[in-house]
């Protein structure tokens, strides 16, 4: 049977695959196994080609018992890991016996589980610091300080921002259950942007003056069109200009710029522009790339003493997702912080 023959067959595999002989020589491969193992595989030991020993161990096990065995492949992409399933088949290409090796590509699988106990241990975490913090007040009013008046105000003052806090994680926890369920749902609504930015501006304006800070708006003042959920987008620049308010300066500005784009290349259309900028301290690079992770703080400390569940930024990349947007963020340290919501523009009535 031919080299093209055998390659022939291989192509029809939709994963990567490649055929080792009994000489332990690899006797043929598609294009898919190639791009993870080189080009130049045809021909090689298998023990040099793959390497890793859980592979190596269960080809030669079906060579010796023609029982199919099956492993796992750990490989590395650019930086990214990847975990590929692989079964070893025997099979007897003509006279000669060899075995068909396949990889099946589970690290979406992998991901969605890692990201899955992950949260459950995040949400654990977050919850139970202030489950543990009531609990213990509790007791302390039913004991020590049962006739202590001072001392049964100042705890449950405590508990109650602790429950307030608890309140806030479950409302945001609910928020980002509800968008994503929701989030391959096209909205079909035209809303006024310009109209829901300055409510939402003047909704926050006594926040803003409690830390002195001036909100400033600059755009167009007639409507601005645009298909989406008049809710949602409320909650994603409430989201933001709080955000805004919290961490930029004290004494402050806080600058919202609505910006209409007439052909915007990543919408491959019209767009609008929402930029909501402070001049806080910035924020390192590193931590750019994580913004919008579930949980993920900077500041974890300063984040929950503001109140903070970190959810708000995952909540606003799922809206932004839902209306086929973009959140761009960008910052420079010691100068501020922009968070700009990229949405197409409806250019109708």
């Amino acid at each position: 049977m031919t080299d093209a023959f055998l390659t022939q067959h291989l192509e029809a595999i939709p994963i990567p695959a490649l055929l080792v002989g009994r000489g332990e020589r690899i006797l043929a491969s598609n294009k898919m196994a190639q791009a993870m193992f080189g080009d130049q595989i045809v021909g090689r030991p298998f023990v040099t080609a793959i390497r890793q020993p859980s592979v190596l161990d269960a080809v030669e096990a079906c060579f010796r018992d023609q029982t199919p065995r099956k492993t796992r492949y750990l490989a590395n992409d650019a930086g990214r890991d990847m975990t590929y399933d692989v079964t070893a088949a025997h099979v007897n290409p003509g006279d000669a016996a060899a075995v068909l090796v396949c990889f099946q590509d589970i690290t979406p699988m992998e991901q969605a589980g890692q990201m899955r106990r992950d949260f459950v241990a995040n949400v654990s975490h977050e919850l139970r610091t202030p489950l543990t913090s009531v609990l213990g007040f509790i007791e302390t009013l039913r004991g020590p300080a049962r006739n202590d008046p001072k001392a049964q105000e100042r705890f449950l003052t405590i508990m109650a921002s602790e429950a307030q806090r608890m309140e806030r994680l479950v409302h945001d926890l609910l928020s980002l259950s509800r968008v994503e369920s929701e989030e391959r749902i096209r909205p079909t609504d035209q809303v006024d942007l310009v109209g829901i930015v300055k409510s939402v501006l003047h909704t926050l304006g006594p926040q803003a003056q409690e830390r002195d800070t001036q909100l400033i708006y600059s755009g167009p003042d007639g409507p601005v069109k645009v298909f989406g959920s008049e809710d949602q987008l409320r909650q994603v620049f409430v989201n933001l200009v709080e955000n805004a308010i919290k961490y930029g300066r004290q004494g402050g500005q806080v600058s919202v710029t609505l910006t209409e784009v007439d052909q915007d290349r990543s919408m491959r259309g019209p767009s609008v522009h929402v930029a909501v900028r402070d001049d806080g301290a910035g924020i390192d690079p590193a931590h750019l790339p994580r913004l919008t992770e579930r949980f993920y703080r900077i500041d974890s400390h300063r984040s929950r003493e503001m109140g903070g569940t970190g959810l708000g930024l995952a909540i606003v990349k799922h809206i932004a997702n839902r209306h086929r947007g973009r959140l761009r963020v960008e910052s420079t340290q010691g100068q501020g912080s922009t968070f700009t919501i990229i949405l197409p523009r409806h250019l109708g009535s």
